[in-house]
C-alpha cells in the first residue's frame, strides 16, 4: 500500500509539472506546437476573447512565463525603426513595460513584404528575457521591467528580406542562424554576456541560393543532445555545448528554409526550402554526410514553404502556404489524405486537447480532429492579417494579428 500511494503521489507529482510548462519558446516548451491546454474551438472578434490589445506591428509570436507575456514590434521613427520589446500582464493585457532594444537606420536592408522588422519570437529564462533581430542584434534584458542586461550588435551580416529565426537556450548557450548573403553559420553566445562562445560554419557546397531563416531544434539521440539547424541546400547536427558537427544531409537547391524541423518516431522532419518545397526525414544516428545512408524518405507534394511540420503519433500533418492540408504517416511518408482547407498559411499549427488549430493569413482559424480522415470541427474568423504563430497560457490561447495581440479562451 504504501509503494502504491508514493507511486500516485509522484505520477501526480509529474503530471503537475508537466502540466505547468510555460511557453516560453517558438513553439512551446516541447518545441514541436504540442500543448498541454483546453482552449475553446469557437470564437470571433468578440465571442470568448479576454482581450484585444493593439501592439505595433510585428510577426514575432508571444511567449508567456510567470503570468507575463513577452514580444518583439517595430516602431517606423522616420525612414527607421524603433526595435522594441513588450511585456503585457496574461490576465488583463495590460502593458507592464516597452523599451527600445535598437533603432535600425534609414539605409537598413529592406524586407519582404511578408516579412516585418521583428519576426524572430523571444525566449524566456531565469527573469531574463531574450530577443533577437537578426541582422540588427541580440539582447538581453530583465524580465521584471525590460533593462538591458546586455546587448550586441557585433555579428553583422547581410541579410536578404530582413530577419527571420528565432533563438533557442541550451545550457549556458543563446543559440541562432545566420544565413545570409555573405555569411551562413550558426552561433553560440555565452547567455550571460552576450560574447560568442563557438560557431559553426554551414560550408554549403550544393550551389544554393545562401539565405535562410530556420530556428534549430534540441533533440536527444541515444544520450546524446543535437542542435538541428536547417540552412539553403542542408541540415547540420551540432554538439550544442562545442558547436562540433555530428551529421549533415544534403537537399540540393532549396533556400531561403523557413520552417522548424520536427522530431518524432526517431526521424528529423525538415522542409527544404523555395522554390519548390521537399520534405526530408532523416535518421539522427549518423556520423558525417549521411545524405546517401540516412534519409528515411522524401515528400515531393503540398510541403509546407513557412509552416512548421506536426507530429501526432505516427501521423505527420502539414499545411501548404497554399493552403492544402495533408495527413501522411510519420514512419514512411505515405499520404493518408489531402484536404483543401485556407488560402494561404505561415504561422505553424498547434495541437492541444486532442485537436490540431490551423491559423491562416486572414485571421481565419481552422480546427480539426486529427484521425483516419479529416474532421473538421471549427472555423474561426477575426477578419485581421495573421502570420505570428500561436501562443498558450493555461487554456488561454494568444493570437497575434497585424494590428492586436487577443486572449482567447472560454468564458
Amino acid at each position: 500500500m504504501h509503494r502504491f500511494v508514493l507511486g500516485c503521489l509522484l505520477t501526480l507529482t509529474l503530471s503537475l509539472a508537466l502540466g505547468a510548462a510555460e511557453w516560453y519558446q517558438f513553439r512551446g516548451p516541447d518545441g514541436n506546437g504540442h500543448a498541454d491546454a483546453k482552449p475553446p474551438t469557437e470564437w470571433d472578434a468578440k465571442k470568448n476573447v479576454t482581450w484585444r490589445k493593439e501592439l505595433p506591428v510585428g510577426w514575432s509570436s508571444p511567449v508567456v512565463v510567470s503570468g507575463k507575456i513577452y514580444l518583439t514590434s517595430a516602431v517606423p521613427e522616420g525612414e527607421g525603426q524603433s526595435l522594441r520589446a513588450q511585456c503585457l500582464d496574461a490576465k488583463t493585457g495590460t502593458v507592464a513595460w516597452d523599451v527600445e532594444v535598437f533603432k535600425q537606420p534609414a539605409n537598413a536592408p529592406k524586407i519582404h513584404k511578408k516579412n516585418s522588422h521583428a519576426s524572430p519570437t523571444a525566449v524566456v529564462e531565469d527573469g531574463k528575457v531574450y530577443v533577437h533581430f537578426g541582422h540588427m542584434g541580440t539582447a538581453c534584458l530583465s524580465a521584471k521591467d525590460g533593462a538591458k542586461v546586455w546587448a550586441t550588435q557585433e555579428l553583422k551580416y547581410s541579410p536578404t528580406h530582413g530577419n527571420g529565426g528565432s533563438p533557442l537556450i541550451v545550457g549556458k548557450h543563446l543559440i541562432f542562424s545566420i544565413d545570409g548573403t555573405d555569411k551562413q553559420a550558426v552561433f553560440a553566445l555565452d547567455k550571460t554576456n552576450g560574447k560568442v562562445a563557438w560557431q559553426t560554419p554551414r560550408n554549403n557546397k550544393t550551389g544554393a541560393s545562401p539565405f535562410s531563416f530556420s530556428t534549430p531544434l534540441l533533440i536527444k539521440v541515444k544520450d546524446q543532445e543535437q542542435l538541428v539547424s536547417a540552412g539553403s541546400g542542408v541540415v547540420m547536427s551540432l554538439d550544442p555545448q562545442t558547436g562540433k558537427e555530428i551529421w549533415r544531409v544534403g537537399y540540393g537547391s532549396g533556400y531561403s528554409v523557413v520552417p522548424k524541423p520536427v522530431f518524432a518516431n526517431g526521424l528529423v522532419y525538415v522542409c527544404t526550402g523555395y522554390n519548390t518545397a521537399n520534405l526530408v526525414a532523416i535518421k539522427p544516428d549518423g556520423k558525417g554526410d549521411v545524405t546517401a545512408t540516412h534519409v528515411a524518405f522524401t515528400v515531393k507534394k503540398n510541403a509546407p514553404l513557412n509552416p512548421s511540420p506536426l507530429v501526432i503519433g505516427d501521423a505527420l500533418y502539414m499545411v501548404s502556404d497554399g493552403g492544402v492540408l495533408s495527413c501522411l504517416d510519420a514512419k514512411t511518408g505515405a499520404e493518408r489524405w489531402t484536404e483543401r482547407v485556407e488560402k494561404a498559411y505561415s504561422s505553424s499549427p498547434l495541437y492541444m486537447n486532442g485537436l490540431v488549430y490551423l491559423l491562416d493569413e486572414s485571421g481565419t482559424t481552422t480546427v480539426f480532429k486529427p484521425g483516419a480522415s479529416y474532421d473538421e470541427v471549427a472555423k474561426n474568423k477575426l477578419g485581421e492579417k495573421t502570420q505570428a504563430s500561436c501562443a498558450v497560457d493555461g487554456d488561454a490561447l494568444l493570437l497575434r494579428t497585424e494590428k492586436a495581440l487577443y486572449r482567447i479562451e472560454k468564458k
